[in-house]
């Protein structure tokens, strides 16, 4: 997880596997059962995945699943790439599960090391304040449509992420 790229200059470096690609209105989820990617729903028309979401591996959150990543990279992966990226923060937020009782449904944010646009980036402080914006607002719409608050609870550094990482390990 802490380890320099191949470049030397950055730490942070962990593995998240694409279950949905950006721009898709397809969710897709991994299935443990049927070891296999599900559709789980498809977006209302209009709204789409701004990049690509999945997980960390060999993870737990609060919600049951493993912890949730948007990989930022300008081009879709597919369902089960593996990329590898460095952590640049996250977005902490908690929603109501389906009993109604509130849980902490964190995303972490991430760059894809080899990606052109976001290779240089290295702190979720460097990403344009309207980027943030926009990726909050779209888990807000995204809950909501399925019938859920989705509350942001704010935005941290690398260094907390690494913490609600370390946290959901197994």
């Amino acid at each position: 997880m802490s380890k320099k790229n191949t470049n030397g200059n950055r730490k942070n470096i962990i593995s998240a596997v694409v279950e949905t690609p950006s721009g898709s209105r397809n969710k897709y989820a991994w299935d443990k059962k049927q070891k296999a990617f599900r559709l789980k729903k498809v977006l209302p028309s209009g709204m789409t995945f701004p990049y690509n979401f999945g997980f960390v591996p060999e993870t737990e959150a609060e919600d049951g699943d493993p912890l949730d990543v948007l990989v930022l990279m300008d081009a879709p992966a597919f369902p089960g790439c593996v990329v590898e990226c460095v952590l640049l923060g996250a977005i902490e937020a908690e929603q109501k599960n389906g009993n109604g009782k509130l849980e902490r449904n964190d995303r972490l944010i991430a760059a894809d090391v080899h990606d052109s646009t976001f290779s240089n980036i290295g702190s979720i402080e460097q990403l344009p304040p309207a980027l943030i914006e926009e990726i909050k607002a779209f888990f807000v719409n995204y809950n909501r449509v399925e019938g859920r608050k989705f509350k942001v609870l704010g935005v941290c550094e690398s260094d907390r992420a690494i913490k609600l990482l370390k946290k959901a390990r197994r």
